[in-house]
């Protein structure tokens, strides 16, 4: 793996255990809302961090690229919670830059792991040449 390959997977890694942690102590102890149910906060919060996480861990590089899905929810949390509640714009600001944190490293990670891995997809010339191919070697 390349000095660059490992450097977007830190900042993925990093990124990703932050938002973990940062979630886990904002729904818990930071809250200035009435407190949900413990189940509650954990199914809505803190469940789909968990569920990439090994692959994360094992520096998978499809496992990377799915992540940024569950990260665009938390996107969308920390911008609804920083544009309409006051009191908490400063949490959400920081959910924000650990997500944006986290997308920016998942994505580049597994774009630069997967080449390294030969798992690209082929262009469209070449895959064009070897359908054409195919198909004259039939006639």
């Amino acid at each position: 793996m390349s000095a660059k390959t490992q450097r977007f997977r830190l900042l993925a890694l990093v990124s990703h255990l932050g938002l973990l942690a940062w979630i886990t102590l904002w729904q818990l102890f930071l809250t200035t809302d009435e407190q949900y149910s413990l189940v509650f906060i954990f199914l809505l919060y803190v469940l789909p961090l968990l569920l990439p996480l090994h692959g994360i861990i094992k520096a998978k590089p499809y496992t990377h690229a799915w992540a940024n899905f569950i990260a665009l929810y938390y996107l969308l949390h920390g911008l609804t919670v920083f544009y309409a509640v006051d009191s908490e714009r400063w949490l959400a600001a920081v959910e924000v830059v650990l997500v944006v944190g986290m997308f920016t490293g998942c994505s580049v990670f597994a774009r630069l792991r997967g080449r390294e891995l030969g798992l690209g997809l082929k262009k469209l010339k070449e895959e064009m040449k070897e359908e054409c191919e195919r198909f004259s070697k039939r006639s």
